[in-house]
């Protein structure tokens, strides 16, 4: 890494405020006292030394430590939060793409990634939807000649 003073700066000053917080018991942190933050700070270290330092390298692996804290404080908070592999590959993927955005490299697996995770995380509706229409298509051919034969008794019946 080029310039690691200010990766282990912020390390230092993240963990630092991280065991003070739990030596001193205060019950405003208390819930985010747990192993997900470290990698939340971990994560911002690496973001700040990919964009402060100019180590675009190190924005993906930011991303991702970033990305996986927050979901495993957010995952046990907010029911509507997915649970699946969807969202770990939803998080690479964007880490994949902001490293393209200063690199040039990446958008190919940025956006492989996206649409695995599009499919993971929309799996049950996709497949809904493909039953629906399967079961549509064969209501149609089910029904099709009454179809045909409504349609022409309504082009024979009617006037112009």
């Amino acid at each position: 890494m080029k310039n690691q003073k200010v990766f282990a700066g912020i390390i230092l000053l993240g963990f630092g405020f991280y065991f003070y917080l739990s030596q001193n018991h205060l019950e405003l942190f208390k819930e985010y006292i747990t192993w997900p933050s470290l990698l939340i700070i971990i994560g911002i270290a690496f973001l700040i030394q990919g964009y402060k330092g100019k180590n675009y390298e190190v924005i993906l692996p930011g991303v991702i430590f970033i990305g996986f804290g927050l979901h495993f404080h957010v995952v046990h908070k907010l029911s509507i939060w997915p649970n699946n592999m969807g969202i770990f590959l939803l998080i690479i993927s964007l880490g994949f793409l902001l490293q393209y955005q200063k690199t040039r490299n990446g958008l190919f697996q940025g956006m492989l990634f996206l649409v695995l995770s599009i499919i993971l995380l929309f799996y049950d509706k996709v497949i809904g939807t493909i039953d629906l229409l399967q079961n549509g298509a064969a209501n149609f051919w089910k029904y099709s000649p009454i179809a045909l034969i409504v349609i022409g008794l309504i082009l024979l019946v009617k006037k112009k």
